[in-house]
């Protein structure tokens, strides 16, 4: 017994040494980049990163929030696209991933095929451009920023599989025998039950409408509905346009925008929102993956 003990005593020091060493890995990176954005440009430049800020400084904050009108209104944009887009991704969604896993519905394989078959080939870039600007003419429009991303064929597939897993095929019999419609069974017994699951979803999929900004660049002309990370990519590129001419002429305008620190104040400014957002939905993230792996 006390062989067992000490046995048990040393595995936990181990098991919480490799999981400290592991967490200060990851976060590690995170630091450097907090510290870079409070960090002068030209000392970046000359000393290259550091943990700490060696000549602090708030001008890469400053640079990225000269007009902060139009921070705020790409952010405004950017939160819709991601709130809205990730409200009707997951009604849809998971309306597929319930009727792919009913056995009583005749074409479920052959439907799951097909959504499958397109994360192995797709029709190309330009098909697709074609389809959106032409046919469905939804240039300049949030539509264009939204509708892209509403069905995405892992998270169908993901969806289908976490609702067979989790949720008895009895339960749906009996709701059944009880009168209720297959909406009914959706809305009340299907929801309640499938959180962690749409969790994990919801968290994939507002993720995605949230670093989107190739859209933009294809189907937005208006500056007014660029999306945040597409509007701080330009700056980005703007920043390191007139920096590059400044030095090719020997301008001093080049050497006054921080091109690298503001990089990094791009970053904290992006990432923020969703840090805050995954402690809330991180018990359901990890059940969401897990539970498949014990349910037959």
């Amino acid at each position: 017994m006390r062989t067992r003990g000490i046995d048990s005593i040393t595995f936990n020091i181990l098991a919480y040494l490799i999981i400290i060493a592991i967490s200060i890995v990851c976060i590690f990176p995170f630091l450097l980049i907090i510290s870079g954005s409070f960090t002068d440009n030209e000392s970046i430049i000359r000393n290259g990163y550091h943990l700490f800020p060696q000549d602090f400084s708030l001008t890469a904050y400053k640079a990225v929030l000269t007009f902060p009108q139009k921070v705020l209104k790409a952010y405004s944009v950017t939160i819709f696209v991601t709130v809205v887009g990730t409200v009707l991704g997951l009604f849809m969604m998971t309306m597929a991933g319930y009727v792919l896993q009913r056995k009583d519905f005749k074409y479920r394989n052959k439907l799951s095929f097909f959504i499958y078959f397109t994360t192995l080939f797709g029709g190309g870039l330009v098909p697709w451009y074609i389809l959106i600007t032409k046919y469905l003419q939804l240039t300049d429009t949030y539509v264009a920023l939204i509708f892209p991303g509403l069905m995405s064929p892992f998270l169908i597939i993901l969806m289908r599989s976490f609702i067979k897993s989790s949720i008895p095929e009895e339960l749906t019999e009996s709701s059944k025998i009880d009168g209720a419609n297959d909406f009914t069974i959706y809305y009340r017994v299907v929801i309640p039950l499938a959180m962690p699951g749409i969790a994990t979803v919801g968290l994939f999929l507002a993720l995605q409408y949230w670093n989107s900004w190739f859209a933009t660049s294809l189907f937005i002309n208006d500056q007014s509905k660029y999306e945040l990370q597409y509007f701080l990519y330009n700056i980005i590129n703007t920043a390191a346009a007139i920096s590059q001419l400044g030095v090719s002429t020997g301008a001093t305008m080049g050497q006054t925008i921080p091109t690298e620190s503001t990089k990094l104040a791009m970053a904290i400014i992006v990432t923020g929102p969703i840090l805050f957002l995954y402690p809330f939905v991180q018990r359901f993230f990890v059940k969401g993956l897990t539970i498949g792996a014990v349910k037959g």
